[in-house]
């Protein structure tokens, strides 16, 4: 049963109007401080150049075809129950993939809310729809359009991560969701990040140069998932990591952008002075039949 919920916004955030809603962009953020990021390029994705736009909206689609990654979100589905009738959000929902495969689950009886911060994703994932009963909105996770007790259940999916403040995005989807409702958390673990078949000290540089960039709430969001859920006050709490395996380079660059040559160095990559040199013993570590990648992405599911 839920213990406590904010009765209000928390912050600002996106304003609903219609399908859509305000297609404004927020202003400008600084993303950097000292060479960590402040913010991740997916927190504000409406003010990055239209190259770098399409890329990630590209590499989201990949990743979401991965099978690692349907792994995670299988588990993930049953975690969550979705069933005919049901009035479900999906708190970020990026390429839209997940809330058109939750459609399926609730049917024409249902409905899915598939919300995103940014205007332009969201008109990509428009752009993707099959027909499901699937309605499209641009709202903030942590200051949401909707009354108390308005969903039967909430899919957020490695958004948490981008959110510094992850506590405050929960409140508002414990709010929303009615009492014996589920919410289902899907989430990185950045720091569980490993490789083998590249020189031990190149990897580690590489490791912590990455860690480093990131911003210091991102790093190990998904180990934390089910302690802020317990502390929201949600029941029934089960929690599963799990880890995804890449046995080849092609496969892990689906997945970690660090690996991807066509991904924007300036967000992504451990910096220049090493990067091309990594990329040469990935390449010679895939060839010689020894790169490994390993990264635990972790499932919490509570009912409100």
């Amino acid at each position: 049963m839920r213990e406590s919920a904010l009765s209000g916004p928390l912050g600002q955030g996106g304003r609903l109007i219609g399908r859509i809603g305000d297609d404004r962009p927020p202003s400008r953020r600084s993303y950097r401080d000292n060479g960590r990021m402040k913010r991740t390029p997916f927190a504000d994705l409406d003010n990055t150049p239209a190259d770098l736009h399409t890329m990630l909206f590209a590499m989201l689609q990949a990743m979401g075809r991965h099978p690692e990654i349907q792994r995670v979100r299988r588990v993930a589905v049953d975690g969550l129950r979705p069933a005919p009738g049901q009035r479900l959000l999906d708190a970020g929902t990026g390429t839209g993939t997940m809330a058109r495969q939750l459609a399926a689950k609730v049917t024409e009886t249902g409905e899915v809310v598939a919300l995103d911060f940014s205007g332009t994703f969201l008109a990509g994932a428009r752009a993707g729809h099959d027909g499901s009963p699937v309605r499209y909105v641009r709202g903030d996770v942590s200051a949401l359009d909707y009354g108390d007790d308005t969903f039967d259940g909430v899919w957020c999916e490695r958004v948490l991560q981008h959110v510094p403040n992850a506590d405050a995005a929960i409140a508002e989807l414990v709010r929303v969701t009615r009492p014996g409702g589920r919410i289902c958390l899907i989430d990185t673990d950045w720091q569980s990040l490993v490789f083998d078949g590249a020189p031990v000290d190149l990897t580690t540089a590489v490791l912590d140069l990455v860690r480093a960039k990131l911003p210091a709430f991102s790093n190990a969001m998904g180990r934390t998932l089910r302690r802020r859920l317990v502390r929201a006050g949600l029941g029934m709490v089960e929690t599963t990591p799990v880890t995804c395996y890449f046995g080849d380079p092609a496969s892990a660059s689906v997945v970690l952008p660090m690996l991807n040559p066509a991904a924007p160095r300036d967000a992504f990559m451990p910096g220049d002075d090493i990067f091309d040199q990594w990329l040469a013993e990935v390449e010679q570590a895939g060839r010689r039949g020894e790169f490994l990648a390993a990264l635990t992405l972790w499932v919490a599911v509570g009912t409100v």
